[in-house]
Parts: C-alpha cells; structure tokens; sequence
C-alpha cells in the first residue's frame, strides 16, 4: 500500500512483477571502517534505547578474511559494506524492512517507471514463506490456478528459502511470452505440485460494475486495486448509480492487494457521512502518531452496502472495510482478510542506494490493529471446493439475497 500517489510508501509496494537485481560494488575500506566505528546515533525524540554494537568480533572475523580467505580477488570492500548492512537490516526479521544497493534500487525504479511484466499477482513474506497474497484478476496467474495464501516454494530449479522477497520477485518477473515454473505448496494438498505460468503485460482494471436482483436494482461495484485511475473510475460509477433506482450495493474488495491510501480514503469517504477517522498510523513514538479523515464528500451514505472480502484481501482494502465496519455503516462478508497492516517509508541515501523501513503500524478507528490480524467479516461465508469448480460465487450470492431481504422488509414497513 502507498501513502499516495506522489510518495510510494505506505503499507506495501504491490510486488506484482518484480523489483531490483541485487548488486553493488567498490567503496574503500577506510570508508567502511570509519561508518561502523560511529557510535550509535540518538533518536530524535531522544530516547536511546539499543545498546551500543560492540564492534570487536566483526573487525576479526573482517580480518581473517582480509588476511587467510583463499581467493583474494573476490574480496571487495564494497561488497563487504552492502552484505554487512543488509545483514544488518535482515536482522530485524521484517520482510517489509530492505536494503538495496545503487544498483538494485535503480532496477527498482525503473521496473515502477517501465512497462510492468510478469505474471500478475502480488506477493510477500509471511513467516519466511513466499506467499501469495492475491493474483489479479484476469492475470497468468489468476488463469493458471494460482490462489491467495498459496506458498512458493521453488521457481523454476531455485529453492525460494535460499532467496530474499526481492531476489524471489525478480526471477519470477520476465519477459512476455517466456514461460516461468512454480513449485505450490497449498492448504488441504498433501504433496507440492506445479504451475507453469506464461509471463504477459500486466493490465488489470480497477474498477467494473454488474447489476444484480429484481428490475437489477442491486448494484455489484468489483475494485481490484486502489491505483491512479481508481478514484476517477469509481466517481464515473457513483454517476452512473445516482441516475439509476439503485436500492442496495456490492463492494467487492475480494482478492484487492491495496493501493494507494488516499484513493482508498477517497472510496472510503463517499459511504461516510461528514468528518471521519479513516485510519490511524502508530509510530513507535505516540507523538509521530497521524490520524487521516474522510474528505466530507459522502453521495452514498444511505444506500444499504455489502463489503466481500476474503484471504487476498490485504493493506488498502482492509483499511475500508475495517472503516465500515467500525463505524456499522454496513455488512462485511466473506472470510477473514490477510492482515497487512504496516507501514514503510523508502529513504534513498547518499550513494543512490536505499532503505526501506517498518516505521508504523495501521489501526482502524476503532483502535483494531489491522497486521496479521486481518479483518473478520461479520458474517462469514466460505465457498465451497464444489462450488468453486462450478462457478458458483456463493459469497456474491449471499450478499446479494441479504440485500433483497432487506428491500423486502424495508417495502413491508
């Protein structure tokens, strides 16, 4: 998720096709020596809570290396930087948290600024497994089978536990056309089996809409992901709705990865009515805490509403239904969310490399912490393996015949 659309921070970059290569070479060794030898920095609310690294070991075992390692030619003082900062950060034990060199990070910008390939579903770390959190919709991967909450654990020959989240994206991520193999190990399968998936531009719609119920007076809006286009798209809808004698709506937010926190803010805010806490970030100082409002722009306030979520619902997307919830504006249904609620920044530093960081965590306006937690609908409904395999959607089913009951009682007052 990110902050907006001019700053990528926030609660997850989508990892949809991939991010920098790992590389870095060649500053000297008196600069790396004096870096380490720093004593450690105060924070800037003046609480100095870590102990002082005792740098003792690792100036020894840098110099058995220096001086007994065989191959003389493979040791680079640069390298040394990078690998002892990135065991530095991986120490933190947060895939969220990430170093990447110059040269990473300039892979990593220009995948964002490029025309994105791969194999359209968004990815991240959960208890050192590569895990999926949602495929697109219409994607390779969607297509081939690939679930949320399915694990990967080979691409192509390569063992996932041997690469980081970014070493893993990238060699899933490629050109169009090429063909990658991922080795699944899911829920209630007993062996792991492959996929083979064919790599392919990526371009997913953010947001369609169905109508549903007698004289389709049940509106059905599906949002995949909050992106640039999202917010204009859903205003295209709302006037479309207005025009028509809507008497109930279907978000869907299943299988939505996150986005942009101020587009969801923006979708957030045309169901609640006046000023409202959307969501609350909490640093690790109470004074850097931030609150973020609705924008007062409400034009479905009372238009009765069902929010579909399930497992591939994640970040930006929990963050509305958990508002929704909260604030009883209407019914969530479906299973229970991901549970991605933390924040990074992404700081790029004086060599052109770059640091991201956990610096927060997202909690609704009720106080809910949103991180490994999730969102649990009020009403939960499963889809079955039968109806899977028989396309029936009976989530969308449900929240449909709850609405049409609610129309019903309504008319019968």
């Amino acid at each position: 998720m990110r902050f907006s659309r001019n700053a990528r921070s926030g609660l997850s970059i989508i990892f949809i096709f991939g991010l920098g290569i790992f590389l870095g070479w060649g500053i000297t060794l008196y600069y790396v020596q004096d870096q380490l030898q720093k004593p450690l920095p105060t924070s800037s609310s003046g609480d100095n809570e870590l102990t002082p690294l005792k740098m003792d070991l690792f100036w020894e075992v840098y110099d058995q290396i220096a001086n007994q390692y065989f191959d003389k030619s493979s040791i680079n003082s640069e390298n040394q930087l990078y690998g002892s900062i990135k065991g530095l950060v991986n120490s933190l034990q947060d895939p969220h948290s990430t170093f990447m060199t110059p040269q990473e990070n300039q892979d990593f910008q220009n995948n964002l600024e490029g025309t994105l390939k791969g194999i359209g579903a968004e990815l991240t770390m959960e208890n050192d497994n590569l895990t999926v959190m949602a495929p697109l919709k219409g994607s390779p991967a969607e297509l081939a089978g690939l679930k949320a909450e399915d694990v990967i654990y080979k691409i192509d020959n390569t063992f996932v536990a041997d690469l980081n989240l970014f070493e893993a994206i990238m060699k899933i991520r490629g050109e169009a056309g090429t063909k990658v193999t991922l080795t699944i190990i899911r829920e209630g399968i007993a062996d792991p089996f492959e996929l083979t998936i064919e790599r392919a531009e990526i371009n997913v719609p953010s947001v369609e809409i169905k109508y549903y119920g007698a004289n389709e007076n049940l509106a059905y809006v599906s949002i995949y992901q909050f992106n640039e286009n999202t917010a204009s798209e859903f205003d295209k809808v709302i006037q479309e709705l207005l025009l028509k004698p809507v008497q109930g709506l279907i978000l869907d937010l299943r299988y939505n990865g996150g986005g942009y926190l101020d587009v969801s803010i923006d979708i957030l805010s045309e169901f609640l009515e006046g000023k409202k806490v959307a969501v609350v970030t909490k640093h690790r100082h109470e004074s850097d805490n931030e609150i973020f409002y609705t924008n007062e722009s409400a034009r479905l306030v009372n238009l009765p509403l069902v929010v579909l979520v399930n497992e591939g619902s994640a970040s930006a997307s929990e963050i509305v239904a958990g508002a929704i919830q909260d604030y009883k504006r209407g019914i969530i249904m479906g299973t229970q969310t991901f549970g991605k609620g933390s924040v990074q920044t992404v700081e790029v530093l004086e060599d052109g490399s770059s640091l991201r960081l956990t610096i927060a965590k997202w909690h609704t306006p009720n106080d809910r912490s949103i991180d490994e937690v999730g969102i649990t609908p009020d009403t939960i409904v499963k889809i079955s393996d039968e109806d899977a395999a028989n396309n029936i959607d009976t989530q969308l089913n449900s929240a449909v015949d709850y609405l049409e009951k609610l129309r019903k009682r309504f008319l019968e007052r």
